[in-house]
């Protein structure tokens, strides 16, 4: 699928039962069309986070791209993406007065255990028909 520069694109944990889950509340609440979706472990993952000189190995689960804007990993990339469903969701802004540091330490201890916690796929989630067009 070829990328549209006006779309925000979220990278996550392919095989991970809670970031997919996670990907599927997004898609629901994306009511203005905002994002497109690739799994880190795919090539267009690897690309992008490669692009942008990204350690995967230190972000793991989430990555929000803003194309020809920036780039958000981890607890602001959550935020980010919350905010942007509007109404109820606007008060997660009052966690970025949280220093980051702070947020990313409970972000990495639930990352740390969520294969635990949520289980872990074989392979990457396959879209469904309606949804291909949402995924890179």
């Amino acid at each position: 699928m070829e990328m549209n520069q006006n779309k925000k694109i979220i990278l996550f944990d392919g095989v991970c039962n809670l970031c997919n889950n996670s990907v599927q509340y997004v898609i629901e609440h994306d009511k203005g069309d905002a994002y497109r979706f690739a799994a880190l472990q795919s090539e267009i993952g690897k690309k992008l986070v490669a692009e942008r000189g990204i350690d995967a190995s230190l972000v793991d689960s989430i990555i929000l791209i803003e194309p020809g804007v920036a780039y958000y990993t981890k607890s602001t990339a959550a935020l980010k993406i919350a905010q942007s469903f509007g109404g109820v969701w606007q008060l997660a802004s009052v966690f970025e007065w949280i220093p980051e540091k702070i947020r990313n330490w409970v972000y990495d201890f639930i990352a740390k255990n969520r294969y635990k916690w949520y289980g872990k796929k074989e392979a990457c989630m396959i879209p469904s028909p309606e949804l291909k067009e949402k995924f890179l």
